[in-house]
Order: C-alpha cells, then structure tokens, then sequence
C-alpha cells in the first residue's frame, strides 16, 4: 500500500471516531479535492479495506479497521517516542511521526520500542 493511501485509510478511521465519514470531510482534513477522495477511496475499496457509495458515508471492514488501527497504533507510538523519550516539540513528534511511520522497517520500530521501554524503566 502506498504512503498515501495509509494516510487516507488513517484519515477514515480516525475520523470514524466521531461518527460519520464523507467524503467532504476526508478531503477538508487532508487538505485535498473530493476528486482525488474518491480515488484514493476507489483503491482502498478494491483492496477490500472500506466501502463506500456515491454520496453516502465511508465504513472501514474488518480487515480495514484492522490495518487502520495499526497504522495509528505505529503513528501514536512514533509521536509519543519522539516527544516523551528524545524530547523533540509536540508539534514536531506530530509531522515527524506522519513522516516516519510510512518508511521505517518492523526490526526499527522494535527496537524503539525496546528503548523507550528501558528508558521507562531507568
């Protein structure tokens, strides 16, 4: 999946929390056009990951609410091991860990955690 369409599978998650998600409300919040929303949302859906109706609501599936919430689980991480155990700004740790979660390797986002946890524990 492109770094993108995890930042659109996010957005709807995260929106999700709240109630409803339109398409209006994905492109406001990303600061793109409903035009590229509905792109994006067409290959999510062919992925098997959202559905979604011409001039209805966004639902996550299961296996969408699944990847979804790990990607947010990896981005609260990042922003919280960027602000709390190095001590980078919150507004920093917020665009860096945007940036980060797409690239780093599953072996580096361990061993951060390993460290953040010993640091706790020191």
């Amino acid at each position: 999946m492109t770094q993108s369409l995890e930042d659109y599978l996010e957005m709807v998650s995260f929106l999700s929390d709240d109630g409803e998600v339109r398409v209006t409300d994905i492109a406001a919040r990303l600061g793109v056009s409903k035009p590229s929303v509905l792109t994006a949302l067409r290959a999510l859906e062919e992925q098997g990951l959202l559905e979604h109706e011409r001039y209805r609501t966004v639902h996550l599936t299961e296996k969408g609410a699944h990847q979804a919430a790990e990607i947010r689980d990896r981005h609260d991480f990042l922003t919280s091991f960027l602000r709390d155990t190095i001590g980078v700004s919150a507004e920093t740790a917020e665009e860096d860990a945007c940036k980060m979660e797409h690239i780093l390797s599953e072996e580096t986002l361990r061993k951060m955690k390993l460290l953040a946890t010993t640091k706790k524990k020191v």
